[in-house]
């Protein structure tokens, strides 16, 4: 049941901290502010070397109250790793089938890159949980997401590159179910992130009661 759990409570945040640090204090605070502001999510990039023990400690500080995952894994070693130092979700920019494998025999939440129409429905088929739209969302912006989900209305889609505040609402609009934030959530002090992750609950749980009020209509 653990990869269902991951994945419903990912899709009912709907949103997640990119984050990118070396300092195991840093981020505490990110993950502290993301908490307390209602997006208890964030996803720990695999570009740094020290990943693996920052998502051990996280784990070990915050237990159950942050959902914590890991990015940028390209490869199924770096898949593995990541899960034994208790990665809940796995986000590569890329498909790789070894990785989808461990995933799913660990019961890991996996959501990798696609580029192509076809790549999603491949990657989908190996037990992707969401499709990740990079890098073409910072192209194609929030009506990618529309796109992916005409021929395809129940595609899940993780999106990250060019979403802020001003549009996070549109992204929602289009059908992005998971909205990833780099800066927004991830510079200043504590506080300053726990207001704008307050702001990104608020737009995202406004959005999607609009949508469903839509729907029954």
């Amino acid at each position: 049941m653990k990869k269902l759990e991951v994945t419903k409570r990912l899709h009912d945040t709907g949103a997640l901290a990119i984050v990118r640090t070396h300092s195991i204090e840093r981020a505490t605070e990110i993950a502290t502010g993301c908490i307390n502001g209602g997006v208890p999510a964030m996803e720990l990039s695999y570009t740094l070397n020290n990943a693996g023990d920052i998502i051990s400690q996280l784990q070990e500080r915050f237990g159950e109250t942050l959902c914590i995952g890991a990015g940028t894994v390209l490869d199924s070693e770096t898949a593995r790793h990541a899960i034994m130092s208790g990665a809940e979700f796995i986000i590569a920019p890329n498909f790789n089938k070894d990785v989808a494998k461990i995933c799913n025999r660990y019961q890991i939440p996996y959501a990798p890159g696609c580029t192509t129409f076809t790549e999603a429905i491949e990657a989908l088929s190996y037990g992707a949980a969401f499709i990740k739209a990079f890098p073409i969302s910072d192209f194609y912006g929030s009506k990618l997401s529309k796109v992916f989900k005409t021929p395809f209305p129940d595609m899940p889609i993780l999106a990250s590159g060019g979403i802020n505040l001003e549009n996070c609402s549109t992204w929602i609009e289009r059908g992005t179910d998971i909205c990833g934030f780099g800066s927004l959530l991830t510079k200043g002090t504590t506080e300053e992130i726990t207001q704008n992750a307050k702001k990104i609950r608020n737009i995202i749980d406004e959005k999607r009661s609009e949508c469903e009020i839509l729907e029954i209509e």
